[in-house]
């Protein structure tokens, strides 16, 4: 790929030169140009500079959803330091273990996460904390945003490289302690090409974030790439109440939603009044983070003619995006296809390339792929291998190239010495009538080895979910030894920021049960 900057501040600057009036950020009834947002990262880099923050160092951000994130972010790209983004959902312990991991000097947080803040290791480790909103007490270490943005001082812009690291951001944790993943600018760069020539993103696309920016979906294709491209970005600082996404999406003109399936299967069922219907400007809606049950992409086909409905695939170690349907074609159950320089193979054990249509680990190669763990040399060399990165799923891929995944190898069951797929059972029980959610686990079985266990959460209107009805369903579309062994209702399964369930956590309730 060609590029034509080197990192996030050349474009900022660039974008602002050229369209210095045009509104860059919608906020609620606020509306901030490019020039504004220029001069914001300017006298915010001004103030970091001015408080010891260098070239290399790493900030933290712990941020809501907030003109603040942006400012932070390419202010820090300003000075050649390393923005490091946290889910917002974690508690003081969790934050803690992230602000020593990665050896972050400061932190930028909002007021409303002020009380774990307080009680993480924040004040000890950092030397400064930053506030987005009025700081809770002044004192050489806490500072108030406003008071940052009072800096006329200049300073010069460090003009760092393709290869330099630019964003250093955690794995979710589903298993053990999160790592962070080095993306340098080349590999967010890349990405953000890679999706804009493939949802052909111009400067008239306006997009809607709701979704956590501190998620790697999220900052490269919600917050990175609308200013890339110099088009606009409708920011949410809150899902609730929830109709106003609805509200913004048809005030503010939105043409690109980015969601997660959890937001889909809401909106497939939502009653929208007729006016949304026919004023939106949604071109396309695009899905990551999770699967999309098959019954979400059929109901939101029939419901919105005039925009597509896109999944894709990624992982944060990839920047994230590894592929997605594009606007000309789209494939039911494929995660896409991988275009320009992006590579996907399907191997065996020994990485030896498999043929189409079989199943395998799925691996990819690209300039999107991570430069490596930070501090973790072992856990990089096991994950990138020979320059490609093993995602830990599984799928295969069709004749045209497009992506089926099948399940993580992780969570793959294997029954009498055959492998059964979680996914492939819970597609099946999410077609059950009364059913919002599956998940499938396998456990210890003395005969079998392992078998499977599903949670299911119930839909809010379900009415009277029968047992036997639903064993009879999973008996037509599985094999015997596919249905599980046991059944469990759950008012809810736990999920990380993303809505991506966390398995472990029902290993863990079905081991202490």
């Amino acid at each position: 790929m060609d590029y034509p900057y080197s990192n996030f501040y050349e474009f900022l600057a660039a974008q602002a030169k050229k369209r210095r009036r045009k509104v860059a950020l919608f906020v609620d009834d606020e509306k901030i140009t490019y020039g504004e947002v220029l001069e914001k990262v300017d006298r915010l880099a001004a103030f970091f500079s001015q408080r010891g923050i260098k070239e290399g160092d790493k900030v933290a951000l712990f941020l809501r959803n907030s003109p603040e994130f942006i400012y932070a972010v390419f202010a820090i790209s300003k000075i050649g330091a390393i923005v490091v983004p946290v889910n917002t959902f974690l508690k003081e312990e969790e934050l803690s273990y992230i602000l020593k991991d990665s050896e972050s000097t400061a932190l930028v947080a909002s007021m409303v996460h002020e009380e774990v803040v307080n009680r993480s290791n924040a004040q000890v480790q950092c030397e400064l904390v930053l506030w987005e909103g009025e700081a809770p007490k002044t004192d050489e270490k806490n500072v108030g945003f406003e008071e940052a943005l009072a800096s006329t001082a200049d300073v010069p812009h460090v003009s760092r490289s393709l290869e330099d690291t630019a964003v250093l951001i955690y794995t979710s944790g589903t298993t053990g302690k999160p790592k962070g993943a080095m993306l340098s600018n080349k590999n967010l760069l890349s990405n953000i090409e890679f999706a804009r020539k493939l949802i052909k993103v111009k400067p008239k696309d306006r997009v809607i974030v709701f979704l956590p920016m501190f998620h790697s979906f999220t900052f490269t294709v919600g917050v990175i790439m609308p200013l890339y491209v110099g088009g606009s970005m409708v920011i949410i600082k809150s899902l609730q109440p929830f109709t106003n996404i609805f509200k913004q999406t048809l005030t503010k003109r939105v043409t690109l939603f980015f969601g997660i399936p959890s937001v889909y299967n809401a909106l497939a069922k939502a009653k929208l009044p007729w006016y949304f219907m026919w004023f939106n400007n949604i071109r396309a809606f695009i899905s990551g983070a999770a699967a999309l049950q098959p019954k979400t992409l059929d109901a939101m086909a029939k419901k919105f003619k005039r925009a597509k409905l896109l999944e894709g695939y990624g992982l944060s170690e990839a920047s994230p995006v590894v592929c997605v349907n594009t606007l000309k074609k789209q494939k039911a159950g494929s995660v896409g296809t991988a275009q320009y320089d992006y590579q996907i193979k399907i191997v065996d054990d020994e990485m030896n390339e498999l043929p189409f249509g079989q199943i395998g680990d799925i691996i990819v190669k690209g300039d999107h792929v991570m430069q490596g763990y930070f501090n973790r040399p072992e856990a990089t060399s096991e994950t990138i291998v020979n320059g490609w990165l093993l995602t830990g799923d599984m799928g295969y891929l069709d004749d045209e190239g497009f992506l089926f995944i099948v399940d993580r190898k992780k969570d793959l069951i294997i029954s009498k010495g055959i492998n059964i797929y979680p996914r492939e059972i819970e597609e099946v029980i999410d077609l059950f009538e009364g059913v919002a959610a599956s998940a499938v686990i396998g456990i210890r079985d003395e005969k079998s080895g392992e078998v499977p266990v599903a949670y299911i959460e119930l839909e809010e209107e379900a009415d009277g979910y029968d047992e036997a009805s639903l064993k009879e369903h999973m008996k037509k579309h599985l094999a015997n030894y596919k249905v599980p062994r046991q059944i469990h209702i759950i008012e809810e399964l736990p999920k990380n920021a993303t809505g991506k369930v966390l398995k472990r956590v029902l290993k863990e309730k079905l081991k202490n049960a």
